[in-house]
């Protein structure tokens, strides 16, 4: 797996070198996934597939444990503002997480041009037990037998040398504490309420709620002009996922309220939308004292 392969410089030579691998190449801009499935379209990558996410999401959710016989890592965005830090891809917990999705002796290859971000790199290295170096020093300042990638070529003709890192992941077991979200089914709640739609869509005001690594904002509430209902937006996050959905309440035949996951955004209903469904129902269910909950098909919530 390449994470952020650009222009797909780095990803093409790899393909060409190793025609038996199936090759991953994960990137989040859409003008780079765009030109280099093109070439695949015109058959020049056959053993490759493109995924689009973020690095984190696609380990954690999509890599089952042991997957990976290779990780590479070339001039990730080193986030210069010390406020923007957190938001960098090599630290010690997305080494922890990458330990658990490479098999023993799986290459690790990073490499950066900004200062900073390799101090911190090493730092994060020389820390972890779950990768061993594979040369005499943590990184090295050139690497000649390499094809350099956009990043890297711009950052040599400005005068910014490449840190160089070559790592292996080593035998020491690494505790898998990121999970895979189970597939749950679509979540509904059904109340009875004396309140009408109006009155819902009055009381709301934006919160939030947060339980572990699941934190999730209600945002606002949309009144459907042509049918008999409400959509509230909501913001949900659990560890690398996040999820901008909509929760529908609809009055059913039997006068009964319906809240359940509105379809835009093809959303996942993972444990983290029932929970935000749960909590919705909470606060529809406090706002009168003789609203009732009659059935739902939540999960642990």
């Amino acid at each position: 797996m390449e994470i952020g392969f650009g222009n797909g410089r780095y990803l093409t030579q790899l393909a060409a070198e190793q025609p038996e691998a199936n090759l991953l190449g994960v990137e989040i801009s859409l003008p780079a996934l765009r030109r280099v499935a093109g070439w695949q379209a015109r058959g020049g990558l056959p053993h490759v597939r493109l995924l689009h996410g973020t690095a984190e999401l696609i380990l954690q959710l999509l890599c089952a444990p042991g997957d990976l016989a290779g990780l590479y890592i070339h001039f990730p965005d080193p986030w210069p503002k010390e406020s923007h830090h957190h938001r960098r891809l090599v630290s010690d917990h997305f080494l922890h997480l990458a330990a658990t999705r490479l098999q023993p002796g799986a290459l690790l290859h990073i490499a950066t041009d900004h200062l900073a971000y390799a101090e911190a790199i090493t730092g994060c290295l020389e820390r972890t037990p779950y990768f061993a170096n594979q040369r005499e020093t943590t990184f090295i300042l050139a690497e000649r037998a390499r094809l350099g990638t956009k990043y890297e070529l711009k950052g040599l003709a400005e005068g910014r040398p490449g840190h160089y890192y070559y790592w292996r992941r080593n035998d020491t077991a690494a505790p898998d504490i990121f999970p895979i979200f189970p597939e749950e089914p679509v979540p509904h709640l059904i109340l009875q309420t004396p309140n009408n739609l109006e009155e819902i869509a009055v009381q709301f005001t934006p919160w939030q709620w947060s339980q572990g690594e699941t934190h999730i904002r209600f945002l606002d509430v949309y009144r459907s002009v042509r049918d008999n209902f409400l959509l509230v937006e909501a913001f949900v996050v659990e560890g690398p996922l996040e999820q901008r959905i909509g929760l529908s309440v609809r009055v059913r035949p039997s006068s009964e309220l319906i809240l359940n996951l509105h379809e835009i955004g093809f959303p996942r209903p993972t444990p983290g939308v029932h929970l935000a469904v749960a909590r919705l129902g909470d606060w529809l269910l406090s706002l009168h004292p003789q609203a009732r909950l009659v059935t739902q098909n939540l999960a642990d919530s």
